[in-house]
């Protein structure tokens, strides 16, 4: 049985994930979730929050594991209350922009692919929920 056929027991408390929204060259940084919920959907770096980790660590770390970059600038932007019964989850999800500072993207094998460098006026559909929650809000990491 994979990973992905297994019945999961829906979370009981919500949980808290980031979102990183890096910037280059007026563009940010969106890849496909390779498994899992939101499996062919497109979202920025980021992950799950572990314990005692600051928020900024958590940006650096996640955005380090899913594409090799470095980052600085980290500013928190906007936090999303992504509920998503169909999945059994459900996640307090904080966003934040960085800027590059270096690397180039690559994939996190088995869990992030097709990394690209986009506009965000021609983000990459679908896009998992809680990036689709935060564009829908109406924010916009260029004009902070």
């Amino acid at each position: 049985m994979t990973e992905e056929e297994k019945v999961r027991e829906p979370m009981k408390y919500p949980g808290v994930g980031t979102g990183v929204y890096i910037r280059k060259n007026g563009k940010v940084l969106m890849g496909k979730r390779l498994k899992g919920d939101g499996k062919d959907m497109w979202c920025p770096p980021g992950g799950k929050v572990e314990m005692y980790e600051t928020w900024e660590e958590n940006c650096r770390r996640e955005t380090r594991e899913e594409c090799g970059l470095e980052i600085e600038n980290i500013k928190f932007l906007a936090a999303t209350n992504d509920s998503t019964p169909q999945w059994g989850t459900h996640f307090v999800t904080l966003h934040f922009v960085a800027d590059w500072k270096s690397g180039e993207p690559v994939d996190e094998p088995g869990k992030m692919s097709d990394w690209h460098w986009v506009s965000w006026e021609q983000l990459p559909e679908p896009l998992f929920f809680p990036a689709r929650n935060f564009v829908d809000s109406g924010y916009n990491p260029f004009t902070i």
